[in-house]
């Protein structure tokens, strides 16, 4: 997909073999009549292409369908519905941003099930009261495998980029898992090796609070820095998922925090819902530095930068944003990082109001028609589609591999705060 589209739109080409005969008649008589018949047709009809942008943008997207790095779909389900899937019907139109016939209207071909809850601001100066979240997170993985489940005709769950290739080729929209923040984890490596075994394949390091890990942006504005950054079991935390093939997310970490992952881990990095600083200063967007950072060059870490399309996050003024502005934050940051570095994290079903003209799943077209205006080509746009999503999926997994099979094995580090692991001493 990183270099032609995923799914090879159709070809009218006749692959029935031909006698020597036929070809013959073809080649003296036939040939010559269907050439100038095609240019003729060609002149009167075009190239068979649709000729207005939008029309051309929902032809390139049946080929490269839309990754999109963050949905909350499953938050959706546990805030209106308590997590009772048989309490709506995702085949009629739903209160929030996504349901089927949206998601095959807006040639939506795999996401991010946004497996989240809220920080809690009782967990503690050293996050260790004890709170529900780590049951919460397992319920909210639970529902969303019930619902890939309850429309298996719609939905494929996929763990690896292999997996996701085959579901969209085979019409299904591929399901993925992400974390989104490592609050959730309790405190606990062996909690994020579990997480990964039930499917999760990357992790925000922060939500909107600090945790034992590391350092947050906050939302709306910063919070008061703990560890300047990543903490010591942080800096455990990196290399732990480096060898399971969780990728890093550095959406809602603080600078500081993200500078560091940077430069500690081996694998590509995501954002996977983060809107450009430079248009609106706010701690939780990404900064020039950052975006500095992320290539293929000298002292640079493959990832991509999925853009949020949340209106307060994006502008100073929400109410001024709309399809040309989501394009002119994709547009920005390809400036800084390049077309190999850019892709789409909606942050549907997760924010209160959208940029006009995207309102929903089903308007991704909309965002690729302004950008075919812009000059964008059929390849360069399957980048942002997920082509370049694709390719730090795979490098992630190649890594993974690669330390495994160098001798990396689950680390073993505990959280120093924590006393309930502290050995027993006997006495025999």
């Amino acid at each position: 997909m990183s270099s032609q589209p995923l799914l090879p739109h159709q070809r009218t080409d006749l692959d029935r073999p031909i006698t020597t005969k036929r070809k013959l008649i073809l080649t003296t008589i036939l040939i010559p009549i269907l050439l100038i018949g095609g240019i003729i047709w060609v002149s009167i009809k075009g190239d068979g292409l649709p000729k207005d942008d939008l029309g051309l943008a929902r032809y390139y997207l049946k080929g490269s369908p839309v990754i999109d790095g963050h949905i909350d779909l499953p938050e959706f389900a546990r805030a209106f519905y308590g997590n009772n899937i048989s309490a709506f019907d995702l085949n009629k139109p739903t209160k929030g941003h996504v349901d089927i016939p949206r998601i095959r209207e807006g040639s939506l071909g795999a996401f991010f099930w946004s497996i989240f809850v809220e920080c809690r601001d009782d967990n503690g100066q050293d996050f260790l009261n004890p709170t529900f979240q780590v049951r919460d997170t397992l319920e909210q993985i639970d529902v969303s495998f019930n619902l890939i489940e309850k429309y298996s005709d719609t939905f494929a769950f996929a763990a690896t980029s292999d997996q996701v290739e085959v579901a969209i080729k085979e019409g299904k929209v591929a399901s993925m898992f992400g974390l989104e923040g490592g609050h959730m984890l309790g405190n606990s490596l062996a909690v994020l090796r579990t997480y990964h075994k039930l499917g999760v394949r990357y992790m925000t390091l922060t939500h909107s609070c600090n945790n034992a890990f590391a350092d947050s942006a906050g939302i709306f504005e910063g919070v008061e820095e703990r560890w300047g950054g990543l903490s010591k079991f942080g800096r455990s935390l990196i290399p732990e998922m480096n060898r399971l093939g969780v990728i890093v997310d550095l959406s809602h970490v603080s600078d500081k925090t993200a500078l560091q992952a940077l430069a500690l881990t081996r694998s590509p990095i995501m954002l996977s819902h983060s809107a450009a600083r430079h248009f609106n200063n706010m701690s939780r967007n990404v900064p020039d530095e950052i975006l500095a950072k992320i290539g293929r060059g000298k002292h640079q870490v493959d990832g991509v930068v999925m853009v949020n399309f949340f209106p307060v996050f994006a502008s100073s003024k929400p109410e001024e944003v709309d399809v040309a502005y989501i394009a002119d934050e994709i547009e920005y940051i390809v400036e800084k990082t390049g077309k190999h570095h850019v892709g789409i994290g909606s942050d549907y079903d997760g924010i209160e109001s959208t940029p006009k003209g995207l309102e929903d799943v089903s308007k991704y077209p909309y965002l690729f028609a302004e950008l075919i205006k812009r000059g964008w080509t059929e390849h360069e746009l399957s980048l942002l589609a997920g082509g370049n999503f694709l390719r730090v999926f795979r490098g992630v997994e190649e890594t993974s591999r690669k330390l495994q099979k160098d001798g990396w094995k689950p680390s073993q580090v505990i959280y120093e705060k924590r006393r309930d692991l502290d050995p027993i001493g006997w006495e025999l």
